[in-house]
């Protein structure tokens, strides 16, 4: 059992969803960043995805990009967000963690996997999201990271049919996160009439916790969407209050209200 399946066994006891909050590491900067980290459990967050800089991404829109943006030009990289989950795990030994990312920093790391999977569990680390990587590369991280007691989690889309379905989510752990449109981070809306058949039937095939993100950026919309799911994941509306540079305190609160609209969900 991870802090990732102890915390959804208790949210089921409790008769509650999931929030899952994203932030980029380092974004504005490494103290602003700590200092949101830190305030997010009080805000009602169960989950926290944790951004790994990267030049180059491929599913984030462009209010991730640019965090990752600055991120990189403040210094982020994989070494950076390691010691913010360190100073995180200082005060805080019970909230999950995952880390959200693409393969290359991992790969180009001194050390490459091995030590990629050796600092994270040391860091504090409970699960990885790597986007670029397919079930046809489990090997070259998925089944190393389960082996290091870290989950593995896997993205499943609205293109994801009955046949590509078992490979996802063959090595997948902790639960599986539902992309609710087709595209970018910070696109469409998700809607829980098109949401909630998939959200069943990954459930079934898959026999995890379902969390949808994407396309998800008010307490209402959080609500909606936790009706229907095991819980929700919101990332772009958020980065977007740190990239306007808002203080964190009113970052916090946006996010609590979120929390409670996943919650009442």
């Amino acid at each position: 059992m991870t802090r990732i399946d102890d915390r959804f066994a208790a949210l089921k006891a409790q008769g509650k969803k999931a929030f899952v909050a994203y932030m980029m590491a380092s974004d504005p900067d490494d103290a602003t960043a700590l200092q949101i980290m830190r305030g997010l459990p009080e805000a009602g967050v169960d989950i926290i995805e944790l951004g790994m800089p990267f030049t180059d991404p491929m599913a984030d829109g462009g209010t991730i990009q640019a965090a990752g943006q600055r991120a990189l030009a403040n210094g982020g990289s994989v070494s950076r967000t390691l010691d913010m989950l360190r100073a995180f795990r200082r005060e805080d030994t019970t909230t999950p963690v995952v880390l959200m990312g693409y393969y290359n920093p991992i790969y180009a790391r001194p050390g490459g996997v091995t030590q990629f999977l050796t600092d994270a569990v040391e860091a504090g680390v409970d699960g990885l999201i790597v986007v670029d990587l397919p079930p046809e590369e489990d090997s070259e991280l998925c089944i190393p990271a389960s082996a290091a007691g870290l989950n593995f989690i896997r993205l499943a889309t609205p293109t994801t049919d009955d046949k590509r379905l078992p490979a996802v989510v063959k090595n997948t752990s902790g639960f599986v996160y539902y992309v609710s449109v087709t595209g970018i981070t910070g696109g469409a809306a998700a809607n829980a009439a098109d949401v909630a058949p998939e959200v069943a039937r990954i459930r079934a095939g898959a026999g995890l916790p379902v969390v949808v993100g994407f396309g998800i950026s008010t307490p209402e919309a959080a609500q909606q969407i936790a009706s229907v799911a095991d819980g929700v994941v919101v990332g772009s509306a958020i980065v977007k209050q740190i990239g306007e540079g808002r203080p964190v305190p009113e970052i916090l609160d946006f996010v609590r209200d979120l929390a409670a609209g996943a919650h009442r969900g």
